[in-house]
């Protein structure tokens, strides 16, 4: 692209030592950029901490015009733009609803001007018509799509803002993409860069291994006990922490404990006012406090390097939430410990939250509200059908994701397109209801625990990590390299349980994520001895 005529990859390292303060560029980093160099479009896949925003950051610098920044929270999107450095070739500024008119008006005169490398902003932000024309003009030459995986229905964290994200980047130019997330197996992999519209894509995936954290699950048999076991390792811990609870009840409980044992704790959850919540962000980083008991509300954006223990006092609602959340221990590169607590019955909980199926009647009078043709407003189709803002944006949603299908309903058949919408909110269900089942898998495994986690993200490792708990109790064994046909990332076919794709092998088991099925472990005797899975 021109915007890279005569940048070398040595430039790119000359900048991140000036600029950044970057001795080297590390291996994912490194390969990343020489990709945006050759004009390719990037998704980078890599650990929680390991410095993936240098990754359009340095771009950004390096490459005339404008560079777009599109971040899901307002929080991590101010935290983004503190963390540039103090120069001026790293300037930067943002669009949103914490900003007055005014505000948001004089940031994209100056990115107009020049003034400003960096423009942060929301899907929604993307999404106002005048909003996109004024960056449209402004010919941004570097889109980066950050926390990418909400850009999956088949991700953890699938934000409906998203869904549109490929479409409206192509009304700007379109510029070159980057994607960056911490979280995704192969097939959400597959569907960021389709949904994106990514050109040329170069998928680099840097490793899931996070070698500072000393992974360890405490089986508990009721809540006082966990209680007691919880806060005992809060007061045996040193240095700052996090307990993550799946409900603001619990959050509080924990939080009123703790203080009453002479610990600095705060609260956070999404039920708290925002500058209540701003204020606990704040002296978390300041080391005001010691431990910070929240829901996964304290998410996106958590940057402290020394945090030295995750501790979660109910079981997390997948894999993919636990990996984000115990990953924010250890940064800095120092050990540190992440425990889950454990009881069966948390595992209710998680199915109780998972999407749940809307009923026929909503969806009709939904698809009934938008006209053929027409984007839908939620606050017209709200108005035309008196539905609540929830559901109708869930009905919306399912109705965009089966109208941008490979085989969408014909166009007036509404019948198709219910039964249709329906059927995608079943698989949504069982998805996140094997996301729930592999948590328990994972606290009941008897394998390398770092080896699990990194499994489920579709990364092989053969040795035990030598530092989780079932490492040091001697029950994990190195895995031997199996005789199965499969291979990790392979398209799958099953009679009954439909198209997927391989993210686990082991001797003993294969893990494969089916598209309306969700995670499946199947025995790998079976699936051969009765040709169960068949390449797709």
């Amino acid at each position: 692209m021109d915007g890279w005529a005569g940048v070398s990859l040595d430039d790119a390292r000359r900048v991140a030592r000036e600029v950044f303060g970057h001795e080297r560029l590390a291996p994912g980093q490194e390969e990343a950029i020489e990709a945006l160099l050759r004009g390719d479009d990037v998704l980078l896949v890599s650990a929680t901490g390991t410095g993936k925003s240098l990754v359009y950051q340095l771009p950004g610098v390096l490459k005339d015009g404008l560079t777009l920044l599109v971040s899901p929270l307002l929080a991590l999107q101010q935290d983004q733009l503190v963390g540039l450095p103090d120069d001026p070739r790293s300037r930067g500024a943002r669009l949103s609803s914490a900003e007055s008119a005014s505000a948001k008006e004089a940031a994209l005169q100056r990115a107009a001007r020049g003034e400003i490398e960096y423009l942060a902003l929301s899907p929604e932000q993307l999404a106002s018509t005048e909003v996109r024309d004024r960056i449209a003009r402004l010919r941004p030459s570097l889109v980066a799509v950050d926390e990418a995986h909400c850009v999956s229905t088949w991700g953890h964290d699938f934000r409906p803002d998203y869904l549109r994200l490929g479409e409206l980047l192509g009304d700007l130019g379109p510029p070159q993409v980057v994607a960056l997330t911490a979280t995704a197996a192969g097939p959400v992999r597959d569907d960021i860069v389709e949904r994106l519209r990514m050109r040329n894509p170069c998928v680099v995936v840097a490793g899931f291994d996070r070698p500072s954290i000393e992974l360890a699950v405490d089986r508990c048999t009721d809540d006082d006990a966990r209680m007691d076991r919880v806060v005992d390792a809060v007061l045996a811990g040193s240095g700052s922490g996090l307990v993550y609870c799946r409900t603001r009840r619990a959050a509080e409980r924990y939080d009123e404990r703790l203080r009453r044992e002479g610990v600095r704790p705060a609260v956070y959850h999404a039920g708290r006012g925002a500058r209540a919540r701003r204020e606990v962000h704040e002296a978390f980083l300041a080391d005001e406090v010691d431990v910070v008991c929240a829901t996964s509300a304290f998410g996106m954006g958590i940057d402290k390097p020394d945090v030295r223990y995750v501790l979660h006092a109910q079981a997390p609602e997948s894999l993919d939430t636990y990996y984000q959340e115990f990953g924010r221990a250890g940064r800095d590169g120092e050990p540190a410990r992440a425990v889950l607590y454990y009881r069966p019955e948390d595992l209710s909980l998680g199915r109780f939250f998972s999407a749940g199926v809307p009923r026929p009647g909503d969806v009709e009078a939904v698809l009934g509200a938008v006209a053929a043709g027409e984007h839908p407003d939620p606050a017209r189709v709200q108005e035309r059908t008196g539905l609540g803002r929830r559901k109708v944006g869930r009905i919306l949603n399912l109705r965009s994701d089966v109208l941008s299908s490979p085989t969408p309903p014909e166009d007036g058949d509404v019948d198709a397109t219910v039964a249709a919408v329906l059927e995608r909110a079943e698989a949504a269900k069982r998805l996140d209801r094997s996301r729930v089942e592999m948590v328990r898998a994972y606290a009941e495994t008897d394998r390398c625990r770092m080896a699990f986690v990194l499994g489920y993200f579709g990364e092989q490792r053969r040795r035990p990590c030598g530092r989780c708990d079932r490492c040091r109790d001697g029950s994990a064994q190195e895995t031997a390299p199996t005789s199965t046909p499969y291979q990790v990332g392979e398209a799958v076919q099953h009679p009954r349980f439909g198209r997927g794709a391989v993210v686990d092998v082991t001797a003993d088991e294969i893990t494969v994520l089916f598209e309306d099925q969700g995670y499946r472990t199947l025995d790998p005797g079976i699936v051969e001895r009765r040709q169960l899975l068949r390449p797709a």
